[in-house]
């Protein structure tokens, strides 16, 4: 994916091809083809019954013939980015040292455009090893402003896709995430609340309806993209989900939006005017 005998300089490269500047660096480290199995599995497990944890998931991963035990299940989840939901929502543990924010979104209404963005961050499976994928949302219009690929769970590839979204959209009145090490990052949490004077929200420990939306967003994503195939290069995963997000904005009707897009949805909405 990345030629480093091109002449066009890496972080270029990295741009072109939406992926985190901290990859060109990063040494992956090797995963079995049995572990890799195990954790494609356990990703459509977790996104059908985000409530089971290492237990509930290893009596089902052995019911499937998969002879793994509850720590072995719990490394593949750490390494995945999930937790069960009913005790906190997917990403990485938060860490104790970073500030968390609280929830702003209860009861609010929200219905119109870059009123409220949220943002996760999902694990994708490919054929030979895993990427995670972070998206930003529009809460109101469904709408993805901007995403990003890394092979790491650092904040780098967050902040990037945030920038963009940004400079290309405007800015939100409240942004809208979980407690992970990513969203609490120091780095991160200045983009938003120092730099751009955006109000910070985060949701409660294993709270997913906190950030439904975006929740939702992902389920759409494996059923209707990732599930459907063995991606051989994480060009080839950029490149699919890409199309993917295309039709998700402007093709994809959704019922909560009235049969709409949520590109109609977005652009026709007048908040989008006053960004800014």
């Amino acid at each position: 994916m990345i030629d480093r005998g091109h002449d066009l300089p890496l972080t270029h490269q990295a741009d072109i091809l939406h992926i985190s500047r901290s990859s060109l660096y990063y040494v992956p480290v090797e995963i079995s083809p049995a572990d890799l199995e195990v954790m494609r599995t356990i990703d459509h497990l977790h996104t059908d019954y985000p409530f089971m944890g290492a237990r509930m998931l290893r009596d089902r991963l052995k019911a499937l013939g998969y002879g793994v035990g509850r720590r072995h299940v719990a490394r593949l989840m750490r390494l995945m980015g999930i937790e069960a939901l009913y005790r906190k929502k997917r990403t990485t543990k938060r860490n104790p040292e970073h500030s968390v924010f609280p929830y702003l979104l209860r009861g609010m209404s929200i219905e119109r455009a870059n009123h409220v963005w949220c943002a996760d961050i999902s694990y994708i499976p490919m054929s030979r090893g895993f990427l995670y994928l972070f998206a930003v949302l529009d809460w109101a219009t469904r709408r993805v402003l901007a995403w990003r690929l890394s092979n790491t769970l650092t904040a780098d590839f967050c902040i990037e896709a945030v920038q963009e979204a940004i400079a290309e959209h405007g800015r939100p009145e409240i942004f809208n995430t979980d407690q992970g090490s990513q969203f609490t990052d120091g780095d991160f949490v200045a983009l938003i609340r120092d730099e751009h004077a955006i109000a910070l929200s985060m949701d409660g420990k294993g709270c997913w309806r906190d950030n439904v939306f975006i929740e939702r967003f992902w389920r759409s994503l494996k059923y209707e993209e990732v599930f459907l195939h063995a991606y051989e290069s994480a060009s080839q995963a950029r490149a699919s989900i890409g199309k993917y997000i295309e039709f998700y904005n402007g093709t994809r009707p959704h019922s909560a939006l009235d049969g709409r897009t949520p590109d109609a949805a977005y652009f026709t909405s007048p908040a989008v005017e006053l960004a800014a």
